[in-house]
């Protein structure tokens, strides 16, 4: 595996972004098809517009899944940082800081965290700047 940094640091799951989509996104094009030609037709009308129903409800499951996934994982890092800020620094995060501010300064190395910490809170940054403004990249092979 190589060397995580800001270039490659975001992940893909092939099995979800990939195969899963795709074939949630497929069957739901077939299925509107479908509907579609069913609309004059009475005896396939009901299964057409179930089977839509029924893909939709799919994709929005699995939407919904991946968002409580992440913020599961969120509340971890949440965690896992404001402890290890305590235990570089001797006090908690600032609670001006978001979760996803949080989330981003967790690839700071410990020698820049705390006061990298102390800047994305004075100056409200972006997680994208925060990330971009860590000089010594800690990986997070963890996360999906």
């Amino acid at each position: 595996m190589k060397e995580q940094n800001y270039g490659n640091h975001a992940r893909f799951d092939p099995a979800f972004h990939a195969v899963l989509s795709g074939i949630v996104l497929l069957t739901l094009i077939g299925s509107c098809v479908n509907l579609w030609k069913s609309v004059g037709d009475h005896q396939r009308l009901y299964s057409a517009a179930l089977i839509v129903a029924l893909t939709a409800a799919t994709l929005l499951l699995m939407f919904i899944c991946r968002i409580y996934a992440l913020k599961a994982q969120d509340r971890a890092i949440r965690a896992e940082e404001n402890l290890r800020h305590f235990v570089l620094a001797g006090k908690l995060l600032d609670p001006r800081l978001s979760v996803k501010q949080i989330v981003a300064l967790r690839f700071a190395a410990d020698a820049e965290f705390p006061g990298l910490a102390a800047q994305a809170a004075e100056a409200n940054m972006e997680p994208d700047d925060i990330k971009k403004a860590v000089k010594n990249w800690r990986a997070d092979n963890y996360r999906v």
